[in-house]
């Protein structure tokens, strides 16, 4: 399967591969997450949603060399919680004695309008056929994607390997704002190290427990749902929407575990007592809330946040999006419970 060729390369577009990452279909533009508009979303919202997050392609080649050539608007939000290779880079790994390493990342181009980029991701490796993961940008959209190998090498789409079918939807720490790379990720993370397939619903600054994605996500098909839902919404909107929003998802969802995250404590709280009395109220208003609509329904959950970034202040980039250290903290303390309710319903 070869495009082009170019400079002793051949390039395929990359949606003939196997492309992952869609909660629901989208085939006119198979590297959006989401048809934000077909569900009433509007401005930044629907923006987002047609961004690359959590859009992972899977090939299998020979090549010693991959390249890119990818294809961004020209968006720029690079700073304190974005760098620019996970807003509009990718990031490679191969499978390698049943584990996903690192390979290279596709830098972007930042000069200009930095639409058009175009990197090696890696090089100077064997013949040997290799199984690949490419993530595409967190904070972009990506509207045309090609993939180079060697002149002579093959490039075939490789089955999507991972299990079941898992949907997070909330604030921008699941978005990934302060990952290093668009597959570092706690999402990416926790999908990539236990095989599960893994969806991003991430919206930065704007995960409210909305009914636009309430409905979005009833029509889902779902195995499990992970919520971190209280970061973004203030303690009135979590009082006022979470009845609701569970009530949309429940209507085609009425045994599927619901797991609600409770928001990071996050760190600017250490000396800000303003910010620390409303960070307070906020997760106690959210845990009253699932706890109380627990005693009705026994597939829905709570996973306290308790020591999720430490106590030493080098979990975050500004005191409240995670670094790849905060991401790595958050999922030594998510996993284990997390794992524990997906085993109830034969998930693992």
């Amino acid at each position: 399967m070869f495009a082009q060729a170019d400079a002793g390369l051949q390039y395929i577009d990359a949606s003939q591969l196997t492309v992952i990452g869609q909660p629901l279909p989208y085939p006119q533009k198979p590297f959006a997450r989401m048809d934000g508009t077909a569900y009433g979303l509007k401005g930044s919202l629907a923006a987002k949603a047609a961004q690359s997050t959590g859009i992972a392609v899977l090939f299998t080649t020979n090549s010693r060399t991959i390249r890119a050539k990818w294809h961004t608007s020209d968006l720029r939000v690079v700073g304190t919680n974005t760098g620019a290779n996970s807003q509009k880079g990718l990031d490679l790994y191969i499978r390698k004695n049943g584990k996903w390493l690192f390979a290279g990342t596709g830098v972007p181009n930042m000069k200009g309008n930095c639409i058009e980029h175009e990197a090696t991701l890696v090089t100077s490796m064997d013949e040997h056929a290799k199984e690949c993961l490419l993530y595409l940008p967190l904070f972009d959209r990506v509207d045309r994607l090609e993939i180079g190998v060697g002149q002579g090498s093959t490039i075939t789409p490789l089955e999507n390997p991972f299990r079941h079918r898992i949907v997070f939807y909330g604030s921008s720490i699941t978005h990934g704002s302060a990952a290093s790379r668009s597959g570092m990720s706690y999402v990416a993370r926790f999908g990539r190290d236990n095989g599960l397939y893994c969806m991003n619903l991430g919206f930065s600054g704007q995960g409210r427990m909305q009914q636009e994605f309430a409905h979005f996500l009833a029509d889902v098909k779902a195995d499990a749902f992970i919520f971190d839902t209280f970061s973004n919404p203030d303690p009135e909107q979590i009082r006022e929407r979470f009845d609701m929003f569970v009530d949309i998802i429940r209507s085609s969802h009425p045994n599927t575990p619901l797991i609600f995250l409770q928001t990071i404590r996050r760190e600017k709280r250490n000396f800000n007592l303003k910010t620390d009395a409303y960070e307070a109220q906020k997760q106690q208003t959210a845990e009253e809330a699932v706890r109380t609509r627990m005693k009705r329904d026994e597939h829905i959950y709570f996973i306290s946040s308790d020591g999720f970034l430490g106590n030493d202040g080098i979990g975050t980039a500004d005191g409240t999006h995670p670094t790849d250290v905060g991401f790595s903290r958050m999922l030594e303390g998510m996993t284990p419970p997390l794992k524990k309710i997906l085993r109830k319903y034969g998930i693992r």
